[in-house]
């Protein structure tokens, strides 16, 4: 396989903010031209309609300025004080730009319904206004477009909250269209109720937004159709006996999910780590937007036991080591201990000794007689013993 050299390497990250930034520059000066024409034009035709859709072109260039913010420290990589990254920004970001359009939104509704009970007259706005209207309402839905497929492709919900923004605008331009036309042929009433409807798509937009950005900052999980999806991925990996306790959240688009992964009894710690590891493979593999997979390892299905920081705890080496000690040390298998290997099952130590000398006894034989003398252990569960040659002994060592 052919190695690229580390100087042409550019992050993938890097270039996503480079797309992001390029495209919200555009629509930036997109929205800023058509702001001041739309006003000016407004005003020249005493069209409060135009003027509104002119003034919400002024909300999409402030928040242009809001998103741009959002993708330089937001796609930034984790750091000493952001150890989770800094997705929040964007979520934040969004939060805000949505508050934005409301307060937009009700200056344009409160404003126009003035100006229809009020009965202003609307005179015919003329070719010229309606002309730029028709090129506003094209180039609005262009950027629209092309930002919409940038944020797909760099998966980032401001930017694609910020696209739907664009796609506001454009719907309204569209309505203001019609009331143009219709006041050019004397139903001027219309420049009113036309100003009002873009009030409320401008509100519903920035409704939309804060809900869909404070459901994020509240950690609310992905849907259950996923999560399920996730739990079956999980379940197939070689060696997961079960799954439980499948936690999942959202950060700026990207998904990160925690989960109790429960293996064999008595596998080995590292066997054990490398299912999980290949549990994460696999989630990652099957849902790109993971950005932290984060397992915990059971020997046993505790699910529903509550947190077990919360509970009273079993004994741990050194302990069980001085308990057993106090009872055995006179037994000859305790003497020839090669190896001491603790299980904790059922809430109960169970035991596995493991000696490198033959006892004349059978095992079985021998594990009765140490249970018998641990008897007044509470926590003492299943005791074992294990044979070994003196070979296999020493390659173990």
């Amino acid at each position: 396989m052919t190695q690229t050299p580390e100087s042409s390497v550019v992050p993938s990250n890097a270039i996503d903010s480079q797309e992001a930034k390029r495209v919200t520059y555009i629509g930036a000066w997109l929205d800023g031209l058509l702001s001041i024409v739309k006003v000016a034009v407004g005003f020249l035709v005493g069209s409060a309609a135009l003027i509104a859709d002119g003034i919400h072109s002024l909300s999409d260039l402030v928040t242009d300025g809001f998103v741009l913010a959002a993708i330089h420290y937001g796609r930034q990589e984790p750091d000493n004080d952001h150890h989770y990254g800094h997705g929040r920004i964007e979520t934040l970001t969004t939060l805000l730009l949505g508050s934005v359009l409301i307060f937009v939104a009700g200056g344009i509704a409160w404003s126009s319904i003035d100006r229809l009970l009020s009965g202003t007259e609307v005179g015919a706005p003329g070719a010229f206004a309606i002309a730029v209207t028709v090129l506003a309402l094209i180039s609005k839905e262009w950027i629209f477009r092309y930002t919409m497929r940038v944020a797909k492709r760099v998966k980032s919900k401001l930017l694609e909250a910020n696209a739907w923004h664009s796609r506001s605008d454009a719907l309204s331009t569209a309505v203001v269209l019609v009331a143009l036309v219709g006041a050019q042929y004397g139903l001027g009433w219309l420049d009113a109720v036309a100003a009002i409807i873009v009030g409320l798509l401008v509100g519903k937009v920035g409704i939309d937004l804060l809900w869909e950005s404070a459901r994020e900052l509240v950690d609310t999980a992905l849907p259950e159709d996923v999560q399920q999806q996730m739990h079956d991925v999980a379940c197939s990996v070689p060696g997961v006996d079960s799954v439980h306790d499948l936690r999942t959240r959202q950060s700026a688009g990207w998904v990160m999910v925690d989960l109790h992964v429960v293996v064999g009894p008595r596998i080995t710690v590292s066997e054990a780590h490398e299912i999980g590891n290949e549990v994460s493979r696999c989630l990652r593999h099957e849902f790109p937007l993971l950005t932290d997979v984060i397992f915990h390892v059971d020997p046993e299905d505790d699910a529903g036991e509550g947190d077990p920081s919360r509970l009273p705890g079993l004994p741990l080496r050194p302990e069980v080591e001085a308990a057993l000690d106090e009872r055995w040390y006179m037994h000859p298998v305790w003497r020839t201990l090669n190896d001491l290997q603790l299980h904790y099952l059922d809430d109960k130590v169970s035991v596995t000794l493991i000696i490198g000398d033959a006892v004349h006894q059978p095992p079985q034989c021998l594990a009765s007689q140490l249970k018998a003398l641990a008897s007044d252990i509470e926590w003492l569960g299943h005791v074992e013993v294990m044979f070994i040659t003196r070979a296999a002994s020493s390659a173990m060592r």
